[in-house]
């Protein structure tokens, strides 16, 4: 396996990144999209203790929710060097030596750590502008931690401060989206969000030609929600209206978007929005992406509270998390072909 940062430096973007001209990005420039602006959300805990000020968060939430399936949030509790000190790390891990990195390299998208390039889904097909590794990394328990990787020598220990604080941050949004939607306060925080939480960490090289290839393939997330650190370098597109919309490097931000879990439960309120990322020619980028899990077992379905049978009936079908999830690898990630699995016709 062959990463694209242990490659020598690029002065074109070679046959098997190169993508048919009906499947390139076309960059949209911020004129094409006036007014249009994904929410950014302050959620400082002072903000959140004032009831009427909790409650135009609560509110803001949900309508972002709704128009985007993406919003941003500042002020969230994950300090800005617990942030910083894993992204460093992170960065380390990528430019480790390649003899140093190939035992981790794989496939076996069962390994509790691997690092792998382009895609496991498509395969066969064009390869995409990245590298990434993908752990477990919460519950920061000794059965997780004994697959971390042990260089550099601070990736263990911050990614414990990033993954705890980050899973703090999950729950707080859960439990401000269950108010926002009339449900328990707790509504999120069993087997909804308890499985082990998985992250992947990209990385994108400059490319020499990003009108020709992607970072990564349109798709949307399988889990619950997803809590995105994108750094200083933007890159993460999102469809809204039928277009891409590029999501700004907010200093201090963290992206939080939906998966498809939460627009099941929601019966489709809360939308999981399709996302891709698009490569530039002269900065790296590398995001880490958080992904807060149901448990294997959890029986999922619209709740009750969202759905009326003469006005919003059910959407889709009560399921078994393990089901959705071999479903959305038959399906090779594709929103339509994974989600007509569960709908219901009326």
């Amino acid at each position: 396996m062959e990463l694209l940062t242990d490659a020598r430096a690029r002065h074109f973007v070679p046959d098997k990144y190169v993508f048919p001209p009906e499947k390139r990005p076309a960059l949209l420039p911020d004129s094409d999209s006036p007014g249009v602006a994904f929410p950014v959300i302050d959620i400082h805990p002072a903000t959140l203790s004032d009831d009427r000020r909790r409650r135009l968060v609560v509110a803001e939430i949900i309508q972002a929710g709704m128009e985007f399936g993406f919003l941003q949030v500042v002020n969230h509790g994950v300090g800005e060097d617990v942030v910083r000190g894993f992204r460093e790390a992170a960065a380390g891990l990528f430019a480790l030596p390649a003899e140093e990195k190939l035992p981790y390299c794989s496939d076996d998208m069962s390994r509790h750590f691997r690092l792998a390039t382009s895609t496991a889904f498509h395969r066969n097909q064009t390869c995409y502008w990245r590298d990434y590794f993908r752990i477990r990394c919460y519950p920061v328990t000794d059965e997780v931690t004994r697959h971390w990787p042990s260089k550099p020598p601070t990736f263990g220990i911050s990614l414990a401060e990033y993954s705890t604080a980050v899973h703090e941050l999950s729950q707080t949004l859960l439990r401000l989206i269950a108010e926002g939607l009339g449900l328990g306060a707790n509504f999120f925080a069993g087997d909804l969000s308890a499985g082990v939480t998985q992250m992947n960490v990209n990385y994108y090289p400059p490319c020499p030609d990003p009108t020709v290839t992607l970072g990564l393939f349109p798709h949307c997330d399988r889990h619950l929600l997803t809590v995105l650190s994108q750094g200083d370098v933007a890159g993460l597109q999102a469809r809204h209206d039928g277009r891409w919309l590029l999501v700004p490097a907010v200093p201090g931000a963290l992206v939080i978007n939906f998966g498809h879990q939460m627009e099941i439960v929601t019966n489709g309120l809360l939308a999981s929005v399709e996302h891709r990322v698009v490569t530039n020619t002269t900065a790296a980028r590398l995001s880490v992406a958080t992904l807060v899990t149901p448990k294997m077992e959890c029986r999922i379905g619209p709740a009750p509270e969202m759905v009326d049978e003469a006005t919003n009936p059910a959407k889709y079908r009560e399921f078994i998390f393990s089901e959705f999830m071999e479903a959305y690898a038959a399906a090779d990630a594709s929103r339509e072909r994974v989600l007509e699995s569960f709908k219901i016709h009326h």
